[in-house]
């Protein structure tokens, strides 16, 4: 069933939007496409005509994560620099951990379905840890740390942790958590 402003949707919008909410919620795996098709009220054709298979659909839903991930990130660098900027990544990372219906990282969450790192959805995952390591070792960098590679892999390793303690646990204390964590390794320069 879809509503009247999905109806009125571009039919690949409705496609990434319904695999948007059933990936995330069900796993990539769980989901077929005829499901997607039915969801998003499209037609098989139109499905194939805007992504060559579920592969790519699920490559799409995943480049369209990763760019709100670095709007976001790129809007905390418009505002704030170095040391900051760090902990207000970090405290992004640690209020999406508290949004109802939060099951963890979409990008980790399909790396577990996808096993082959030479699968063309890994490399997309890849690509966006890559990025996001980038940004984690630039800002911090720019805040004068002595080694900010070490830096960068450790925020990652934080980040990752963090949404999958958010997901089990209790995912305020695990956003106090991260934040502890983050301001303690960015003072032990």
């Amino acid at each position: 069933m879809t509503t009247g402003a999905t109806e009125r949707s571009h039919p690949r919008e409705r496609l990434l939007d319904t695999a948007e909410r059933l990936f995330y919620a069900q796993g990539i795996q769980a989901v077929g496409v005829e499901q997607l098709v039915t969801e998003a009220g499209v037609t098989r054709a139109t499905f194939y005509r805007h992504f060559s298979g579920k592969e790519g659909l699920v490559v799409a839903y995943l480049e369209a994560r990763g760019a709100r991930v670095e709007n976001a990130v790129a809007a905390i660098l418009a505002v704030h620099r170095g040391r900051d900027a760090l902990l207000a990544i970090m405290e992004m990372i640690g209020d999406n951990l508290c949004r109802p219906g939060f099951r963890g990282c979409a990008f980790l969450n399909a790396a577990a379905e996808y096993p082959d790192p030479a699968h063309r959805v890994r490399v997309r995952i890849a690509e966006h840890r890559r990025w996001f390591h980038g940004v984690l070792r630039d800002v911090a960098r720019d805040a004068g740390h002595p080694d900010p590679e070490q830096v960068a892999r450790a925020l990652v390793v934080l980040r990752d942790g963090a949404m999958v303690g958010g997901h089990l646990d209790d995912p305020r204390a695990i956003r106090a958590t991260l934040r502890e964590a983050a301001e303690s390794l960015l003072t032990t320069s």
